[in-house]
């Protein structure tokens, strides 16, 4: 089973799908954390980030190895596990010049449909059961035939709440307007090359606006359980 989850930043898209990977015995695969490893390699290797073609050479040659466990999801490039690096607030800055860069976005749609695959295989994490795989363009562009594709939504409000509980602990004045570049500007640069806004279709959408986590995850479930005819 593929199970294809996309929606805009502060959805809950990373927390559901670990969560319904986990759930189901599929492995899980985080396409977003790719495009921050691509950012992270550019800037390690001293890229200037204003050179697209500079950086589509540089993430081409990119030794990135995606680990799908979801208890227990890692990124590494070039044997240095990157997992925490990539989440600082110089790459959340930074990754929209990368993740709109079309030469990169066609180069790390190509290992994400290789990982997809793999996924599938008797040897991947989940045993050949399959994968969840979430971010811009997977329900649409990367993985259209999936069994299972989500978009998964809330309101502008409850994301940057959201976020800003996720980086700062609490969801005041300060922490949300602290965390509004980070959603907004990438939504707003990212949808300049993917469409994760409206559902297409046979996308299914899930608005989280009012829901809890667990409560998401059920959504999700049961979404997935009518989709594919299986118990939730």
């Amino acid at each position: 089973m593929v199970v294809a989850i996309d929606g805009p930043a502060g959805s809950g898209k990373s927390s559901v799908s670990r969560a319904v990977a986990r759930r189901l015995g599929l492995g899980y695969l985080d396409t977003g954390a790719m495009y921050r490893a691509a950012t992270w390699w550019c800037l390690d290797q001293g890229v200037d980030l204003a050179d697209p073609d500079a950086v589509a050479h540089a993430v081409a040659a990119m030794p990135l190895v995606m680990g799908t466990d979801p208890a227990d999801p890692t990124v590494s490039v070039d044997g240095t596990d990157v997992t925490a690096a990539i989440r600082t607030g110089e790459i959340s800055t930074a990754v929209s010049a990368v993740a709109t860069n079309l030469e990169v976005r066609a180069e790390l749609r190509r290992l994400q449909r290789a990982a997809i695959g793999a996924e599938r295989a008797p040897g991947a994490h989940s045993g050949g059961r399959g994968v969840v795989a979430e971010g811009r363009d997977i329900t649409t562009v990367v993985a259209p035939d999936a069994d299972v594709r989500v978009l998964l939504t809330a309101s502008e409000a409850a994301r940057l709440a959201r976020r800003a509980r996720e980086l700062h602990g609490d969801a005041g004045d300060a922490a949300v307007e602290a965390t509004r570049d980070q959603v907004l500007r990438r939504d707003k640069d990212d949808s300049t090359v993917s469409q994760f806004q409206v559902a297409a279709d046979g996308v299914v959408t899930v608005d989280s606006s009012e829901l809890d986590l667990d409560q998401t995850i059920d959504a999700v479930l049961t979404v997935i359980a009518q989709v594919t005819g299986t118990p939730a």
